[in-house]
């Protein structure tokens, strides 16, 4: 989450995080989840996705963006403090920003 003090002009107040998850539009998406400590909850309703992340434990789910957007969610678990306001980010894209994005992020990692 970014803290209120970092927010910029038009930023969501406890919706703003440091990493967006960038996704394909009209791609199926399989997210794999997993805890290193509690119990969470991968939750972006507008996108009707929701599952638990849970310690030694792999789950997965999927979705399908079939519009470009900002989809924001929650965790949705009462997990310790300040978990019940840990953000999640989703940014839907066209395949061919998403391909530049992935070309970026491998770039940057060599």
């Amino acid at each position: 989450m970014v803290a209120t003090s970092d927010l910029e002009e038009g930023d969501i107040r406890l919706l703003e995080v440091d990493t967006d998850l960038v996704v394909p539009t009209n791609t199926h998406v399989r997210v794999i989840v997993t805890s290193a400590d509690v119990i969470h909850c991968w939750a972006v309703p507008s996108l009707g996705v929701k599952i638990d992340a849970m310690p030694g434990r792999l789950n997965q789910t999927g979705f399908l963006a079939s519009r470009e957007g900002t989809f924001y969610g929650q965790c949705s678990e009462i997990c310790g403090a300040n978990h019940a306001f840990m953000p999640i980010c989703v940014k839907a894209v066209d395949l061919d920003t998403y391909c530049n994005h992935i070309e970026e992020l491998l770039g940057d990692a060599r």
